[in-house]
């Protein structure tokens, strides 16, 4: 197996123009999504035998946020915390879903971000500090119950293409959450008899590390991607995530930046402020239950898939996470 660690140079070739073309995420190529009769077809290496149920697995306790708090509370728990998202609870009881994608939608991303413009006029810390959870938060959450079987968190994760799912009672009281990352490290084989190459997808998404912050927003939002490849003419310098954006809010590195109270000065840096430089290379016909390991042992989410020293595609967690769900066609 290859495996490479930043730094990769040259990593791809100056033909290979792979960012040219940006086209939405399909479905992992070579892989059988359903059954004749339109029913999820799962493997048999998930066994509840020996997996057990969401309750034994989910992330607890939770770290919730309430209803009437404002953005910048959230941005603060997500931020510190470097997680995905977050439950919303009103008396306790879950009511929404916010993600780190959803503050990235607000602080410049998209269509959020007309609450910021319109309602307070580009004042980063009014939009922060007034605005309630509630404006841009998920108010019909999806969740599974606590006594669910893992199949039910695949069902929801791979055919709603969802990446966080809280975990509540019979009462609807938030009791965990479950993350595409546990289910990985959940389902992780050494072997599972498919590469890397039939799970990637072969477009990537990137911007460039002088690109602004606000194209950065805008590129995630509109193409549904947590993490874009950043590049520097021909060469990968690492990453930037939706979890980075957010963070960059909650230490208040941001507001160093500002000249004005306006999120124009924030949206106006460059990518690099926000970038992550780390990141794996792994050839194409390496097995993804390997790939799934060094992402556990690394705790990166995603790797870049190459031939040679070409890079031909990338795999994150929910391609790997179909790979084990699901059988090869």
């Amino acid at each position: 197996m290859s495996i490479t660690r930043r730094p990769v140079k040259p990593l791809i070739s100056r033909t290979s123009r792979f960012w040219d073309k940006v086209i939405a995420r399909s479905r992992p190529e070579g892989l059988r999504w359903l059954r004749s009769d339109g029913t999820p077809n799962w493997s048999q290496r998930v066994s509840r035998s020996r997996v057990g149920g969401v309750d034994a697995i989910a992330s607890k306790p939770p770290i919730v946020v309430h209803k009437s708090s404002t953005v910048m509370e959230a941005v603060d728990l997500i931020g510190s915390h470097r997680i995905r998202g977050l439950p919303v609870v009103e008396f306790n009881k879950l009511v929404g879903v916010i993600t780190a994608m959803d503050i990235v939608n607000y602080l410049g991303g998209g269509e959020y971000y007309n609450i910021v413009v319109k309602r307070y006029e580009g004042n980063v810390f009014r939009a922060l500090r007034e605005e309630r959870v509630s404006s841009i938060a998920n108010l019909s959450p999806t969740a599974v119950y606590a006594s669910d079987d893992v199949g039910k968190v695949l069902e929801l994760m791979i055919g709603r293409g969802l990446g966080f799912l809280p975990v509540i009672n019979e009462e609807g009281f938030v009791e965990g959450v479950i993350t595409e990352h546990d289910m990985v490290k959940l389902l992780v084989e050494r072997k599972v008899g498919v590469k890397a190459s039939e799970v990637m997808t072969k477009t990537i998404v990137s911007v460039n590390v002088d690109d602004s912050l606000k194209k950065v927003a805008e590129t995630m939002v509109r193409h549904g991607f947590r993490r874009l490849v950043v590049l520097s003419g021909d060469s990968i310098e690492g990453s930037v995530s939706a979890k980075g954006y957010v963070s960059l809010y909650s230490s208040r590195r941001a507001f160093t930046f500002l000249k004005s109270t306006s999120i124009d000065d924030i949206l106006s840096l460059p990518a690099s402020e926000i970038l992550e430089r780390d990141y794996l290379v792994v050839q194409e016909d390496v097995d993804v239950g390997e790939v799934a390991e060094l992402m556990m042992k690394t705790g990166l989410n995603w790797v870049l898939v190459a031939r040679g020293n070409e890079v031909t595609g990338i795999v994150t967690e929910r391609d790997v996470l179909t790979a084990l769900a699901l059988e090869v066609a």
